[in-house]
């Protein structure tokens, strides 16, 4: 699979952007485990314009995550211009416009998946931010803004006429938010549209190996984008890449070899942060790992991990648990 000149390779799998997750450190990570492209978090494009330090910090790129987008957000076609130059600027892979964030305070202000309601306008900054920047544009949305409004395979093609060099399609609507199942029918219907030529990548509930291989097989999708299934499991790239590979399940590694990678994430966290705000950033991590799911009595434990203030609080309570549980095989 190829978007613009960057060729992925057959089967890509690719990190989903995801605001306060995909941070350089935890891209990084899954890059290490076998990601083919990885996204940063959404970066708005009011925010930038206006010099918001803290928006700048997410342009920061670093070569050993390559090839990798600058995800975009916004609804105003000259603040959405104007900030695709700066991303440009930052030398990403390539710029993906993000037309599909369900959260209220994004879309319900009209931006992300808000843009299912004004989709001339959408189309409209679209072929602007084409012809602003001169690395390859793709697009990330949804099914459609409810179930009386699946526009997604008309929408397709006209994203595809604005000159977009791919489409991820996210297989929910905005109103089902993250409810539900996802639903893969319509984005297989994009693919067999004779007149789409840009590649599909299909987002939504790819929690296993056995599941990515299915969307590819049952779908036709040119790539699988991870999302959610990723969070405090960056080895599902791992295990994901041997079994498109060798149609085999991965072996369990050790708990430690688990444990380890989840005390590392929190390093990089408080290396990349401080103490206090790199333990707050990772605890999204920590709660939604699968390592610790099926853990006998560990409520209580997982309380106090989840309210640890200081590393030496924090690891104090990582370290007693191999000692404490007996790591339960096929599990993850």
């Amino acid at each position: 699979m190829k978007i613009g000149g960057i060729d992925l390779g057959e089967r890509a799998v690719v990190l989903a952007p995801m605001e306060d997750v995909t941070d350089m450190s935890f891209r990084l990570m899954c890059k290490r485990f076998g990601a083919d492209m990885v996204y940063t978090e959404f970066v708005s494009s009011d925010a930038l314009i206006r010099h918001v330090n803290k928006t700048r910090q997410k342009l920061t790129v670093a070569e050993e995550e390559r090839p990798v987008a600058i995800q975009l957000y916004g609804k105003e076609v000259g603040a959405m211009t104007e900030a695709a130059r700066i991303c440009e600027e930052a030398s990403p892979d390539m710029l993906d416009l993000n037309f599909g964030c369900p959260v209220k305070k994004v879309a319900g202000k009209g931006a992300g998946a808000g843009m299912l309601r004004t989709i001339p306008l959408m189309l409209e900054i679209t072929k602007e931010v084409v012809k602003a920047v001169n690395i390859p544009v793709t697009v990330k949305t949804r099914l459609g803004w409810d179930a009386e409004n699946l526009v997604i395979v008309d929408l397709a093609e006209r994203l595809q006429d604005c000159g977009i060099a791919a489409l991820s399609v996210h297989g929910r609507t905005r109103s089902q938010m993250y409810t539900g199942e996802a639903d893969w029918t319509l984005i297989r219907k994009i693919k067999e549209n004779p007149r789409m030529h840009i590649p599909i990548i299909g987002n939504g509930d790819v929690t296993s190996a056995e599941i990515c291989r299915q969307r590819f097989d049952d779908y036709g999708v040119d790539a699988v984008m991870v999302g959610r299934g990723s969070i405090g499991r960056p080895w599902i790239f791992r295990e994901i890449k041997h079994y498109l590979k060798t149609g085999e399940k991965l072996p369990d590694e050790s708990f430690e070899w688990y444990l380890q990678i989840l005390k590392e994430q929190v390093l990089q966290s408080v290396e990349r942060l401080d103490e206090r705000r790199g333990i707050l950033h990772i605890r999204r991590h920590l709660a939604a790992t699968p390592l610790f799911k099926h853990l006998p009595d560990f409520k209580k434990t997982r309380v106090s991990m989840l309210r640890a203030e200081t590393l030496a609080a924090l690891f104090e309570i990582l370290d007693t648990l191999p000692d404490r549980y007996i790591f339960q095989k096929n599990l993850l």
